[in-house]
């Protein structure tokens, strides 16, 4: 029940006449009274619905929001700008409260919740995933408050700025809400508070609840022409309690049941939101441009699919049970095996759309101040273009596990990775852009070399498995050249260590995959001389630097943070090297850098600080599999 609103409010619409948004961007409502403008990227967690996603700040404010797909263009942005970016807030409407933040056990509805004086609220948070035999899905958040204890005031501000806010909107009453439209995208509003429109295209209301009270709050999609009735509380139980069974239900076919329980459900839940279930395909973060450091240009846009997250995505999710959705990842990979002769880049591009698309164009948003000053903001992916052999490594990896362990591999399918195959025996022995994406051109890579080697390997492995048809003694003949170049190239006597690229002494953090991908024994003493340089000079109190900057330029202003898979890799080396009290000490001193809800982004700063896209698909990967393999080998 919802008490009555301030006089002079419309109950059930907005009060006034529609209002038409200027053509320029309009500033938000108050960013956060009495609060920083912005959140630290570690204060929010995360709902979705298996198209996209929202994050939600720890004062109960969404501040990033694309509809309907992960990579659409945002309606609330103010990660990206406090002023100008858009936001959907719901929060104490008084001074000294504090808040708490936790996951519904074992489902991804967020609760947030509310210590005020005069009482305790909490805030829900969650979007109803894709039914089986919906004819569309309706793309719906729902936020719903409730008063638990005492009474209190709620202060509601939905200020939608369309298409990363260069797109205007107008704002329309409804019998049961409002409804936000722009040139692209409808969004309606139902709630039985009262509303008014501020600012020219937002509306507000103030709410009193006293205990055992609530206010329901649902933005969905609107087609063309089309309406949304009202919501009854009985239908919003009823979408509480199917949300709540549908990730129960999902989470349940997990077969792990080791020493880290909770924390590997709850990436294994985190990767499931950054699924995209219409193809299968795992986003590597479902936000852009938040920064690899505080003011600096490393802003990147990570809502797109990766190739090399392929095989460490199947792989987390083989090992934990989750043959569905390996499945469909599988199919979705083996619809970029097309050959494509004429790119310079090579037939597989580094990154896809979601959706399978190839064009990725980069752009900027200058009227974005973004995260905290982090200028510039950026969309698109340039580096889709970029030549980086390592890809090929990756994906065959992803079909030897799934078709290990999951759905065999079909005719056509290897018909098409074959032909990819043949041009990468054609081409492995040139420099290229690597793993990390530098724009300081290119090099021989000891990783690119590396996984190059793991593409043959890996193939052939599969056509003797299934007796598939294969040039054997040429792949063979590759297979061991990459092999012995590797060893006598990418090794540096003189640090007794592998490099990052040939002719250099420069460390790095992605060589602690050789193990992992058994180009070298995980005892080898080439392997234990090189784990222990890393550890000694890349690796800070567990966490992990990719490589030396300064030693290595790589094309980009600025300095570089920690990357907290690196540092999920280094511990999985360590274990599989026998050294388990070290491995153990690193894995649960990297637990302690999860946020509050057990979400990591891409980087730690130097302070412990989370930094970069949020939160990051392949960082809970590496947890996933290190845990994996340090239970296992502890016992």
């Amino acid at each position: 029940m919802v008490r009555d609103g301030p006089a002079g409010r419309v109950a059930g619409g907005v009060s006034g006449e529609a209002q038409r948004a200027s053509r320029t961007p309009r500033p938000s409502p108050t960013r956060r009274p009495s609060r920083a403008r912005y959140l630290p990227i570690a204060e929010h967690g995360l709902i979705g619905d298996l198209h996209t996603v929202a994050l939600v700040g720890t004062d109960g404010t969404i501040d990033w929001y694309c509809c309907p797909h992960f990579d659409s263009p945002s309606v609330f942005a103010a990660i990206l700008d406090a002023d100008r970016g858009g936001l959907f807030r719901i929060s104490p409407d008084c001074e000294g409260w504090s808040s708490k933040q936790l996951y519904l056990p074992d489902t991804n509805i967020l609760i947030t919740r509310f210590l005020m004086p005069d009482g305790v609220g909490e805030l829900q948070d969650f979007m109803p995933p894709p039914r089986t035999g919906e004819a569309a899905h309706r793309h719906r958040m729902i936020r719903r408050v409730v008063a638990v204890r005492g009474q209190m005031s709620f202060v509601v501000d939905v200020a939608p700025r369309f298409d990363y806010a260069r797109a205007r909107h107008e704002v329309a009453p409804t019998p049961h809400g409002a409804l936000f439209r722009s040139p692209d995208l409808a969004l309606s509003l139902s709630t039985r508070c009262p509303l008014e429109i501020v600012g020219g295209g937002d509306v507000r209301t103030r709410i009193a609840l006293r205990a055992g009270e609530t206010a329901t709050f649902v933005l969905d999609r609107v087609e063309p022409g089309g309406t949304r009735t009202p919501y009854s509380d009985a239908d919003i139980d009823a979408e509480f309690d199917a949300t709540v069974s549908f990730w129960r239900r999902w989470l349940r076919r997990s077969r792990y049941s080791g020493r880290w329980r909770e924390t590997v459900h709850r990436s294994a839940l985190t990767l499931k939101l950054l699924t995209y279930e219409p193809t299968g395909a795992i986003v590597a973060a479902p936000t852009t441009s938040l920064p690899e450091e505080l003011g600096g240009a490393r802003n990147w846009d990570y809502r797109y699919t990766w190739m090399r997250d392929a095989a460490f995505s199947l792989y987390a999710l083989l090992r934990l049970g989750f043959t569905e959705e390996a499945d469909a990842f599988m199919g979705w990979l083996e619809g970029r095996f097309r050959y494509t002769a004429d790119r310079e880049s090579g037939p597989l591009q580094i990154m896809y759309g979601i959706d399978g698309r190839e064009d990725l164009p980069e752009e900027e948003l200058p009227h974005l101040e973004g995260y905290m000053g982090s200028a510039p903001v950026r969309i698109g992916n340039r580096a889709a273009t970029q030549l980086q052999l390592d890809i090929y490594g990756e994906l065959m990896d992803s079909v030897y596990l799934g078709n290990k362990y999951g759905t065999p591999l079909y005719h056509d399918g290897w018909m098409g990775l074959t032909r990819n195959l043949e041009w990468l025996m054609d081409h492995w022995d040139q420099p290229d852009e690597g793993i990390w994406e530098t724009r300081g051109g290119r090099r021989d890579y000891t990783y690119s070399r590396l996984m190059s080697w793991v593409a043959v390997e890996r193939a052939i492995r599969i056509a003797r498995q299934r007796g598939l048809p294969a040039d054997l003694p040429r792949w063979m003949t590759v297979r061991d050249s990459i092999y012995h170049q590797i060893m006598e190239r990418g090794w540096h006597p003189a640090r007794r260590a592998f490099v990052q690229h040939y002719d250099t002494d420069v460390l790095d953090a992605s060589l602690l995959l050789m193990p992992l991908c058994k180009l070298v024994a995980p005892t080898d003493p080439r392997w234990v001389s090189t784990l222990d340089a890393i550890t000694a000079e890349l690796v800070s109190d567990s966490l992990v630097y990719r490589y030396n900057v300064e030693a290595s330029p790589d094309g980009l202003t600025g300095k570089e943070a920690t990357f907290s898979m690196c540092s999920f890799w280094w511990v999985e080396a360590l274990a599989r090297a026998g050294r388990l009290d070290e491995a153990r000490l690193a894995f649960e001193k990297m637990l302690t850098y999860a946020n509050h809800v057990g979400l990591y982004s891409e980087e730690i700063g130097p302070t412990g600080e989370q930094l970069g896209n949020f939160p990051q698909a392949f960082t809970h990967l590496a947890l996933i599999s290190a845990a994996y393999n340090l239970d296992r080998r502890l016992g």
